[in-house]
């Protein structure tokens, strides 16, 4: 049984900082891209940053600089480290795991809040 398990969000103030986690199980972890994802009230779900098996990363223009992809791939988890963070950054974050290959299949997690709110 695939999973994706995501912890670390939570309630912070602007220009605080949280670390999300995502821990994988039932997958090959090291074939897939994992990625964050994040969806605000009334808005589409957009990409957040990604890490390839081969750890190159990928940001959305709006948090560059500010967050901070990472993956283990001994431990099956991925991380993003958000800094500066801002109320717009408000939202469900959810990891993905997008496989390299066809023969496999991709994943989201249940997502985890994040509040920015002073």
């Amino acid at each position: 049984q695939v999973q994706l398990v995501e912890s670390g969000g939570g309630l912070v103030q602007p220009g605080g900082s949280l670390r999300l986690s995502c821990a994988a199980s039932g997958i090959i972890f090291s074939i897939y891209t994992m990625g964050w994802y994040r969806q605000a009230p009334g808005k589409q779900r957009e990409l957040v940053a990604a890490v390839t098996s081969s750890h190159t990363t990928n940001y959305a223009d709006s948090v560059k600089g500010r967050f901070t992809i990472s993956r283990d791939n001994a431990k099956k988890t991925v991380y993003v480290q958000m800094n500066s963070l801002k109320p717009e950054d408000t939202a469900v974050y959810f990891c993905n795991a997008e496989p390299s290959s066809r023969r496999y299949s991709s994943y989201w997690g249940q997502g985890t809040q994040v509040t920015v709110s002073s």
